[in-house]
């Protein structure tokens, strides 16, 4: 990946929750956005074109799974990674996620090294797409 910091963004209602992902994603030299519901989250992405979401499962209004879909449905030829970060553990919740288009899924509490660990995981594979896409 590039020199450039990844700016990503985290949608939770619950701002403890906003409060430790953004701690980890700023010690790891990342810049970080927030939402606290599912409505900011899409104009969020649209204003500010992000390199990555994190995204909870239950909201109220929007939840994660309809703001994923919106999300995907509006990248067009973009890539933009959406990791679920949720205290959802249930195999339908999962299998659901992927469905619609989520690229990772993390459980709450989670744990640090591995959520960065996904998180720039997800970085490098948008990197690596956005970098092929600009070739042709």
């Amino acid at each position: 990946m590039s020199e450039r910091r990844a700016t990503i963004l985290v949608v939770d209602d619950h701002p403890a929750n906003v409060k430790a992902l953004r701690v980890e994603l700023t010690a790891d030299g990342h810049d970080v956005i927030e939402a606290t519901n599912g409505y900011e989250a899409v104009e969020a992405v649209e204003r500010d074109a992000p390199d990555l979401v994190l995204l909870d499962i239950m909201m109220p209004g929007m939840d994660g799974y309809q703001v994923c879909r919106k999300i995907k449905e509006n990248q067009g030829r973009d890539f933009l990674p959406v990791i679920m970060v949720t205290a959802k553990t249930d195999t339908e919740s999962v299998v659901k996620a992927f469905g619609i288009g989520a690229d990772e899924y993390v459980t709450k509490p989670f744990e640090p090294l591995e959520l960065m660990s996904r998180v720039n995981s997800m970085l490098r594979i948008r990197s690596m797409y956005l970098e092929n896409v600009s070739l042709k």
